[in-house]
């Protein structure tokens, strides 16, 4: 198991990558899923549309893609993050900036782990999840 944080045309954000990796293993295993490797590249909105383009033939920009490699109860991908995004988000919707980093690094782990966003139903199914992630993470529980 290895969950790596990398940047590239951004600062790197200041987030504490043990305690990070530790909160995905345990929101991983709530889902019954143990972590492989996984990888996240922090970047800006030219870089995710080029992945965008390049990959899933998509012209816009998006502040994460998730490329699974997950086998059986494995969950394994590349988790592309824009933090400009990131940035537009947390201003539009009033939250802090590092809130919304935390969300979207946790959405593509439950997306590996098997929760979908396509319909209304899924989404907020999703909310909720990411929600009680959240929770799980700023109250410090079973970190």
């Amino acid at each position: 198991m290895e969950i790596t944080f990398q940047s590239e045309g951004v600062e790197h954000p200041q987030i504490d990558e043990e305690k990070i990796a530790n909160w995905i293993e345990s929101v991983a295993k709530t889902y019954n899923k143990e972590t492989g490797e996984i990888s996240y590249l922090f970047c800006n909105d030219e870089k995710i549309l080029e992945v965008n383009q390049e990959y899933l033939n998509h012209d816009f920009y998006t502040d994460i893609i998730t490329f699974d490699y997950s086998q059986e109860n494995t969950i394994s991908g590349d988790i592309i993050i824009s933090l400009q995004t990131v940035e537009s988000n947390s201003q539009m919707y009033k939250t802090d900036f590092l809130e919304e980093l935390h969300r979207v690094i946790i959405h593509g782990i439950l997306h590996l782990s098997g929760l979908k966003d396509e319909s209304e139903e899924e989404e907020k199914a999703m909310r909720n999840a990411e929600n009680s992630a959240l929770k799980r993470l700023f109250l410090g529980e079973s970190i």
